[in-house]
């Protein structure tokens, strides 16, 4: 498809356009949080014991929390890590995921079934609860999140392409590369791999929303960010003690949570629609 036709398409589709303009706002908002914050070094963690759990008004728009932070801030700074291990989670996922499937979908025979018996045994657990192990014996912090959540996450990847790789390794171009003597390596790269990257985007756009939820269920749980490092999902684990008489606090960043989720699933269903054929002719 080409560039003119995707972005065309892209844009009129309304649903894919609100999930756009929210990623890209939430891009903004991260990218530019020490000017956007109110109050930057509550936002780092300096409490302000004066003002605790000020109601939202005009000087703390989210109102405060437990320590007189203003929450405000605090999200908007959260926006960074939140993206940071969603983005960060899908990346080490693909890195690993992408060329065991394609060695195992392309070569087939015993090297698919090892790779695939390993895969097998890391789907049997469902992936928050794998990653719950994981940061239980890495320990707490955000990089051991990271990197169990990636660990969780990853074979689902590899099935995706392993079952891309045997389909497109059948087709007549692929047959025909092989006749002219192209070496393996060089039909996997040049062929299966670029006709793999479709349905590679669209998981992997789904996914960053679905990282970011089970990233804050871990710092929920007091395994994934710590504090006084600004997250979502580590406010509201802090907030749901003051839920009944000071609901702001875990109700702003639990929002903040739930718009990005549905802004990247958005996103991700409107891109399956446009590169699928078959769902991409209704808007045409």
């Amino acid at each position: 498809m080409r560039k003119k036709e995707f972005i065309k398409i892209l844009f009129r589709n309304k649903l894919s356009v609100v999930g756009l303009m929210i990623i890209l706002i939430l891009l903004f908002i991260a990218i530019f949080a020490p000017l956007l914050a109110p109050y930057p070094e509550q936002a780092k963690g300096e409490p302000n014991l004066k003002e605790r759990l000020q109601p939202p008004s005009s000087k703390h728009f989210f109102g405060t929390d437990h320590l007189g932070r203003d929450i405000l801030s605090r999200v908007i700074y959260g926006s960074r890590t939140s993206l940071l291990i969603g983005f960060s989670v899908v990346l080490l996922a693909i890195l690993i995921g992408l060329p065991l499937g394609l060695i195992a979908g392309y070569y087939g025979g015993k090297i698919d079934l090892i790779i695939m018996r390993i895969t097998d045994i890391f789907l049997a657990f469902p992936p928050l609860l794998l990653a719950l192990l994981i940061a239980t014996t890495l320990g707490r912090g955000l990089i051991n999140a990271i990197l169990a959540l990636s660990i969780s996450w990853w074979p689902w990847y590899t099935r995706l392409v392993r079952g891309m790789a045997i389909s497109i390794k059948e087709r007549p171009y692929v047959e025909a590369a092989k006749g002219m003597g192209i070496s393996e390596w060089k039909i996997i790269f040049r062929h299966v791999l670029p006709n793999s990257i479709s349905p590679l985007i669209i998981q992997a756009t789904m996914d960053i929303g679905s990282a970011i939820l089970e990233a804050a269920a871990l710092s929920f749980l007091g395994l994934g960010v710590q504090p006084p490092t600004p997250d979502w999902g580590l406010m509201v684990s802090e907030g749901k003690e003051y839920f009944l008489n000071y609901p702001w606090y875990p109700v702003f960043p639990g929002l903040a949570i739930f718009i990005t989720v549905m802004a990247f699933n958005l996103l991700g269903d409107a891109l399956r629609e446009i590169m699928d054929p078959r769902l991409r002719r209704k808007f045409l």
